[in-house]
């Protein structure tokens, strides 16, 4: 209705927006919804606002909202725009049909192996799938995908020996803050700050190795030899060329992901290490 809002317009209303740009007016709607018992937000006035909306990007059931306690309205709508971009529109389809999948998904072992299902489909398979045959094809495609995950090879191990640097989240690499993110076990020194520890996956199994490097490198190399991807996290730049070179003789594969060196410390600085990756018994002769 293009005129100024009256008070018979707020009757069972709940929430009053005051956007006219015209603070006489949006002031003079504030009144009259503050008379009715609405809650007011007038945009881009913080102050004289009960409440704030954070912009919302929506791909039902996907939905991401972003707020910034109402001090800048325009830094959340230019995150929204660049997190639009990322999302394609399909993906709230695709979030759909995989809800009603995921109780078929649970013969995968918890861990790794499902996750690389469920990233398979929802990056891969299942943008595909609605591509050439529409969202009727979504479900033969998870299907297909699921027998190919069942009865594919078991995953591999695989070490990453990260450096966390001095300690602050903030400097950890980017291949490092991965590396944390997808791993099932994290064997770290005690001394790793919890502010690091908190980048870890809830559902990881994490370690204190409290003890000596031998210790730690033992419990490492046991979790990797049961198929898990094992991060061994310690503080500085690097970590032990034992472990290196224990990883190649138990031929599993190992990657070194070097962190800043701690400021001031009298340690001698770690040699990179080489990369080591698993290879087969017909590969080796």
């Amino acid at each position: 209705h293009r005129r100024a809002i009256q008070s018979a317009d707020l009757d069972d209303a709940v929430l009053f927006y005051g956007a006219n740009e015209d603070p006489i007016e949006d002031a003079r709607g504030a009144k009259l919804a503050e008379a009715a018992g609405v809650l007011v937000n007038i945009v881009d006035n913080l102050a004289d606002s009960a409440f704030i909306t954070p912009a919302i990007v929506d791909r039902d059931p996907v939905t991401v909202a972003i707020g910034t306690e109402g001090a800048a309205p325009v830094l959340a709508r230019a995150i929204k725009a660049e997190i639009e971009e990322k999302l394609p529109q399909n993906l709230g389809t695709l979030a759909r049909i995989g809800k009603t999948f995921r109780a078929a998904v649970d013969v995968l072992p918890f861990g790794r192996k499902r996750r690389n299902f469920w990233s398979d489909f929802y990056f891969k398979t299942g943008p595909a799938a609605i591509q050439s045959e529409g969202e009727a094809g979504v479900i033969p495609a998870l299907e297909t995908l699921l027998d190919a995950h069942i009865t594919g090879n078991k995953t591999r191990a695989h070490v990453d020996l990260v450096g966390a640097g001095p300690g602050d989240p903030d400097l950890l690499t980017l291949k490092a803050r991965k590396a944390i993110d997808r791993a099932d076990v994290v064997v770290h020194d005690a001394n790793v700050p919890a502010a690091i520890l908190e980048l870890i996956r809830r559902e990881a199994t994490v370690v204190n190795a409290d003890v000596s490097d031998q210790s730690a490198q033992a419990i490492t190399l046991s979790h990797a030899a049961d198929g898990a991807h094992v991060v061994r996290l310690k503080l500085g730049a690097g970590t032990p060329d034992s472990l290196v070179v224990a990883c190649a003789a138990a031929k599993i594969s190992c990657q070194v992901i070097a962190g800043l060196p701690i400021p001031n410390s009298d340690a001698a600085p770690v040699r990179p290490a080489p990369n080591f990756h698993a290879f087969s018994t017909s590969e080796a002769s």
